[in-house]
């Protein structure tokens, strides 16, 4: 395997989002992933860049991706770094590519002086859990995930005209 891993560009967003909706089905989702390549194009490469990706490649071929972007924390002080979605192909699991992604993220977020990395995992994931303790990721468990998308967004967002 020759790996390597680079920042995604412009021209990846077909191939994004196919392993996008990879993702989606593999974690039962599949009805979910709506994103396009449209949609990538602009928001991880448009006028505001929302976000950003590494794409895992075996001689030119798109084998995983890691997307993210960087938040903040208040208590710290300090950007941190989100990943939102982190996906290697089955067929080239346990060859190290999740974990050089991960790597990838955290040389990132050391260099950029955040205090923090993170990330949500579906709590059904055995697999993906223990590659994250393994790795010394530690389960947030005072901590509970909320949302607010779709029609509960759009009657929030009608509030502040209120």
């Amino acid at each position: 395997m020759n790996l390597q891993i680079r920042h995604a560009c412009e021209g990846d967003c077909e191939t994004l989002v196919g392993l996008i909706h990879e993702l989606a089905v593999y974690e039962r989702l599949g009805h979910e992933a709506r994103a396009t390549a449209e949609d990538l194009r602009r928001h991880l490469f448009g006028e505001r860049p929302y976000a950003d990706a590494l794409i895992a490649e075996d001689g030119g071929f798109a084998i995983g991706f890691a997307l993210f972007f960087f938040n903040f924390s208040t208590f710290k002080g300090k950007p941190g770094i989100y990943l939102e979605d982190l996906f290697v192909k089955p067929e080239f699991r346990g060859r190290g590519i999740g974990k050089a992604l991960l790597a990838r993220l955290a040389r990132t977020a050391v260099e950029r002086d955040c205090g923090r990395f993170e990330w949500a995992v579906l709590d059904w994931n055995e697999p993906s859990i223990a590659f994250y303790k393994a790795l010394g990721a530690r389960p947030m468990e005072d901590w509970t995930v909320y949302r607010v998308d779709g029609d509960a967004l759009e009657i929030l967002a009608a509030r502040d005209r209120e």
